[in-house]
This record gives structure tokens, sequence and C-alpha cells, in this order.
């Protein structure tokens, strides 16, 4: 017999998808997505508590302070922000985290890791793109490199990976150079996500539908 949510009957947040749809569309399952959505109801009402996540509290979620600013956290958030209207809706919340869970498919996340470092959108990553993105996330581990090092290795990541030398990298080029060097997208998987439902058991109370 199916359990329920003891929240199932309380107002939705603004952009709500049922779970058993998002569930088809993902790696998740519907109790997964369910919890997700304790989860996301958390982060969408912690600065502005209109039930949507606003860049502010993606930021807090990242880095427990709404003001510090990230590029690597911006893309981040701009790439969830698929509608692109400055907010991130439940559904485009489960279907990007999607592509972080360990049974995505590879091309998923390096298709995704391309978009992150193509800061302009072009359909190609330049070389400024790339140091742009080597800093951001350099700041975010707290790694100091001297700038000889930094300019050294944005030198040789970006002549290896622009094999016909033209100055730029494309997707294909892309998704050989990561196949040559997988530990480029080792953060576009996060484990805990393979079971949700353990990693936030107080989100799980009880679901409405049964897993198929």
């Amino acid at each position: 017999m199916g359990c329920y949510f003891s929240t199932s009957k309380k107002a939705k947040t603004p952009g709500y998808e049922e779970p058993s749809v998002l569930a088809s569309e993902t790696p998740f399952t519907v109790s997964e997505v369910e919890a997700l959505y304790e989860l996301y109801k958390k982060l969408s009402n912690s600065v502005i508590q209109d039930g949507l996540i606003h860049k502010e509290e993606f930021q807090l979620a990242l880095f427990r302070n709404k003001n510090k600013r990230n590029l690597f956290a911006d893309r981040i958030f701009d790439l969830f922000d698929v509608k692109r209207n400055g907010v991130i809706e439940f559904g485009e919340f489960v279907r990007s985290l999607g592509t972080f869970h360990p049974n995505a498919a590879l091309d998923d996340k390096i298709a995704f890791a391309f978009r992150l470092y193509d800061l302009r959108q072009t359909g190609y990553i330049e070389r400024e793109e790339l140091e742009e993105m080597v800093l951001a996330l350099l700041n975010e581990s707290d790694l100091v490199l001297s700038d000889d090092m930094i300019e050294a290795i944005v030198d040789k990541t970006f002549s290896d990976a622009d094999t016909q030398g033209h100055g730029r990298i494309d997707q294909d080029q892309w998704k050989a150079f990561v196949s040559k060097h997988p530990s480029l997208i080792k953060n576009m998987t996060l484990p805990y996500l393979k079971d949700i439902t353990l990693a936030f058991p107080s989100f799980v109370l009880r679901t409405e539908l049964e897993d198929s």
C-alpha cells in the first residue's frame, strides 16, 4: 500500500510539476522527486518567501552567504534557470539536478559542462572564457597558484582541446577532450543523488504515489 506525503494537501509552489512527470524525465524516482521538493521549498523560502529560488538563495545554499559572488555559481544558476526569468522553478531544479545524478547519461554531463564554460553562449569555448572559469574554480577551492602557473594550465588545456587550431573549442572537440580527461567533469556527478531519500531522510515523510 502506498504511503502519503503529509504536505500533499498544502498549496504547491509556483511552477510546481507532478513528481511522476519529473521522475519519467530524469534519473530520479517519484519518492526522490518528492524529497527534492521538500529541499526545494526550504531553499526557495530562505530569503524571499515566494516559493521560487532566487540567485541570493542559490548563493546562500552554496556558500552560506547570499552576498558572496562567484562566476561558477552564477553560471550554474543561469543554466538551472532554463526559462531565463531570474528564478529557478521546481521543474527546472529537478531536471537540472538530474544531470548530476550518477545514472545520468555521460553525454548530458559533457554538454552541461560545455555550456558552463561557454560564458558568452556562442556555441564555442574561447581561451578567455576558459581562463575565467579556471580562476573561478580556483577561487572556490581556495587553491592559490601563481599567475604563471595558471597561464600554463590554461595554455596547455586550450592547445590540447583546440585540435584544429581555430582559437576556440567546439562541442565535438570538447567531447573528445573530456573523453581523454574524464576528471574534468568529475564534479558533474553528485553521488548522494543516487538515493536522495537516504541523503535527506527527514524530507521523505509519506508519498502519495508508488514508484513503478
